[in-house]
């Protein structure tokens, strides 16, 4: 088992690509395709397991599959139809990154239908018991390796960027759902495991006090959204953020949950709550 850093923009420790038994979990941006080939060094996937379709996790899964056309796709069944036909996806993220979609994310390209698996929990897939973990995304599984005690966890337990202790919850928009979230970490808890691997970034060697932690944090940050605008929620972000790390791992983090996103993720969930 190892982390891959796609080196996301040429910066390290924001996404890692993990391959565990000759498979993919999230392989990150069509943008940073040449790094995860170049360090895959021309072997071929066993398979993609997606934790959920963002485009920071999985734009890369349609080249993937133009380059091994053979390649099965494991996904929840929620996010499986955007993967076929990605036009809604892809109008959804322009009108979050607008004209910097395609420097970010690359080409997204579509998957064919009989290449993917879907999912909706309860499943047993290549050594991985699946769990349907919403919260972040409302079509995001999260994989348990049972023999290392491995829990792949996409964003479900939240970004933590190594020597900083500060976690974070990734909140972007649409479908952030507090409630839902914390049902989840509970799950990923209910696992007892040794290790969780995140995409953003590396080993966790102290899962339960981790996720512990990222609950607090959790209903820290939605407060924070429903109490404070934009403008000051961003400019708290950023204070914690740089008083948490050096410089270099607080512009990875601040990289990884960009404040603007954070604060309409959440703006969105407490809009839906009251209406």
């Amino acid at each position: 088992m190892r982390v891959i850093d796609v080196m996301h923009l040429g910066r390290p420790h924001v996404i890692g690509c993990w391959q565990i038994d000759g498979a993919l979990v999230d392989p990150g941006p069509e943008s940073s395709l040449g790094t995860l080939l170049g360090a895959l060094e021309g072997e071929r996937p066993r398979a993609l397991l997606l934790t959920h379709i963002h485009l920071d996790h999985a734009a890369a899964t349609g080249a993937l599959v133009r380059r091994w056309p053979d390649l099965a796709v494991y996904v929840h069944e929620r996010g499986a139809p955007h993967l076929v036909d990605p036009s809604k996806l892809l109008a959804s993220a322009e009108r979050l990154y607008g004209e910097e979609m395609e420097r970010l994310w690359g080409e997204i390209v579509p998957v064919p239908e009989a290449n993917v698996r879907p999912l909706s929990g309860g499943e047993d897939v290549l050594g991985m018991r699946v769990a349907y973990t919403p919260g972040h995304a409302s079509h995001h599984v999260s994989y348990l390796h049972e023999e290392s005690g491995t829990a792949f966890v996409g964003d479900v337990a939240g970004v933590r960027i190594q020597p900083s202790e500060l976690i974070v919850p990734p909140t972007p928009p649409p479908d952030i759902d507090v409630e839902a979230w914390v049902e989840s970490i509970e799950i990923v808890e209910s696992w007892r495991p040794e290790r969780l691997a995140l995409t953003h970034f590396g080993e966790v060697a102290d899962p339960i006090p981790h996720l512990g932690k990222l609950r607090e944090r959790l209903h820290e940050e939605a407060a924070l959204a429903r109490d404070l605008s934009e403008h000051d929620y961003d400019t708290r972000h950023r204070e914690r953020v740089f008083e948490s790390a050096d410089p270099e791992t607080a512009a990875a983090l601040i990289h990884c949950v960009p404040p603007e996103y954070q604060w309409r993720g959440l703006d969105r969930y407490w809009s839906k709550r009251a209406s």
